[in-house]
């Protein structure tokens, strides 16, 4: 807080600076003050409601309440924490919670707009968060509440752990119905429930917007139903489930999954008539079968964003004709690629501009992120494909005569002048007869694999080789298509 708060007593009806007759930061008015005050941390934000009676109030008027267990939580790693640690963490999270929101009365014309709780799962010292949490839904206007739910085991953990953190967590739902009821937005992570439970939660949450699973499992049966009249926004990362159907979201808006195990789609779709927003990232295991399109999304005829990440390793999409792909992406207007590896061809993301006749932009980042890659017998270890690509991928042809007349913008990040590169560019420039601009992107890089990015890189540095580059691209050509270099990253999904 600094010298920017007036040093007062608890009970002064008038503080006052040490030396300075006049308060004037105590004499504001109540919205310059709170907005004062909610620019702080909770915990400090708490904290000034000590320093005089005209204070006290100003907490209680909050309309964006963020309080996070990591506020009060030991400086160790979470590998470290102990059962101890998370009890006195808890118990501190509740205190802070309950200073904030039972200060508040039914009679207060403040809105809570935005309520974000952050808290460890155990066995007792959770329950009392979601029963305050509870009380002050019943009494106050909540108009979004978040729980993020975090677990004492997170690295290394074992499907006996998963299945003791989802016993807790269903225990802890059990004991607080009325504030899941509540809540508009819950992100759990490392637990494993069965298939009823499931079906409990989001029964129960039946106001719930947004939905984040992280590493959860499932038991007994392997495919996880998720029907859900709220829900607009969807992430399932990293999760065990052998498929999941989204089998009746009338409001999913956006869709998120990230990673899969299993051989097969790794989702269906049922009734999803607003999805417009897609993002879908996987390591491309050797074991895993090529994903269409046209058949995992071809339920979805709304969509207009498509995001597909490759990390770097196999290309898990297969190329589809014409006829199969085009049915549910007319609405296509942006396509992102992001992470092919440097060892693939490109020309067969072409199959996505024939198969979109309403695209307006195509991004396409190519880059080896060599410090998250495994290499050696890590590889097959953990099933990564040792052919990065396919023979149906590499071999794919445009169609003969093939025109577009959408396509206004074509951005490659990770350019590098090689003939793969240019031969690309010259056929979207061939197809896309409308395209306006092209922007080269320099590869991206990140500390840990700078050094070895900047060796491998043949991006074009000088103004003399970008002329030449751009010579090289319009030979022959006859678009009027602006070619612009930029050496700065592109922010965004990588």
């Amino acid at each position: 807080m600094g010298d920017v708060l007036p040093t007062s007593h608890p009970g002064d009806t008038g503080s006052s600076w040490k030396g300075n007759p006049d308060d004037r930061l105590s004499n504001l008015p109540d919205d310059i003050l709170l907005d004062i005050v909610e620019r702080l941390e909770i915990p400090d934000a708490a904290r000034t409601s000590i320093l005089s009676r005209r204070w006290k109030q100003i907490p209680a008027m909050l309309s964006e309440i963020g309080i996070t267990v990591r506020f009060f939580e030991p400086a160790h790693d979470i590998s470290d924490l102990t059962s101890d640690d998370i009890v006195r963490a808890n118990a501190t999270m509740l205190e802070a919670t309950r200073s904030i929101l039972e200060r508040r009365s039914a009679t207060d014309l403040y809105t809570i707009h935005s309520m974000y709780l952050q808290f460890y799962l155990g066995d007792e010292s959770t329950i009392p968060i979601g029963q305050t949490v509870a009380n002050a839904m019943a009494t106050q206007i909540i108009c979004s509440a978040e729980f993020t739910i975090l677990t004492k085991v997170q690295v290394e953990c074992t499907d006996a752990d998963l299945l003791t953190q989802g016993g807790q967590f269903m225990s802890f739902f059990d004991a607080c119905p009325y504030a899941f009821g509540g809540l508009t937005r819950l992100c759990l992570g490392y637990i494993k429930l069965g298939e009823s439970e499931f079906l409990k939660v989001f029964s129960i949450c039946n106001g719930l917007e947004h939905l984040h699973l992280y590493r959860c499992d499932m038991t007994g049966s392997s495919l996880l139903e998720i029907e859900h009249p709220q829900i607009y926004k969807l992430e399932i990362i990293g999760c065990g489930f052998e498929k999941v159907h989204l089998k009746w979201l009338p409001k999913l808006t956006v869709l998120s999954f990230v990673y899969w195990t299993s051989r097969h789609d790794p989702f269906s779709l049922g009734c999803v008539p607003l999805l417009q927003n897609v993002c879908i990232t996987n390591v491309g295991l050797s074991l895993q079968n090529m994903v269409k399109l046209s058949q995992l999304l071809g339920k979805a005829s709304s969509i207009s964003e498509l995001h597909l990440n490759f990390k770097c390793e196999r290309i898990w999409v297969k190329p589809e004709s014409v006829k199969q792909f085009s049915m549910p992406f007319h609405k296509l207007r942006s396509v992102n690629l992001f992470n092919i590896s440097e060892e693939c061809d490109l020309n067969w993301t072409m199959f996505i501009l024939e198969g979109a006749p309403n695209l307006e932009e195509l991004c396409i980042m190519v880059q080896d992120h060599f410090c998250e890659m495994l290499w050696g017998v890590y590889r097959q270890l953990h099933g990564f494909s040792e052919e990065k690509k396919d023979k149906g991928v590499v071999e794919w042809e445009t169609s003969s005569g093939f025109k577009h007349t959408s396509l206004a913008v074509l951005r490659i990040v990770g350019f590098q002048a090689q003939d793969k590169f240019v031969r690309y560019i010259k056929s979207v420039m061939e197809a896309a007869v409308n395209l306006k601009e092209i922007y080269l992107h320099e590869k991206p890089g990140c500390r840990r694999c700078k050094r070895r990015v900047r060796k491998t890189s043949t991006y074009p540095m000088t103004w003399k080789r970008k002329r030449s580059i751009r010579r090289e691209i319009r030979k022959g050509m006859c678009s009027p298509v602006s070619i612009h270099f930029r050496k700065e990253m592109l922010s965004g999904n990588q």
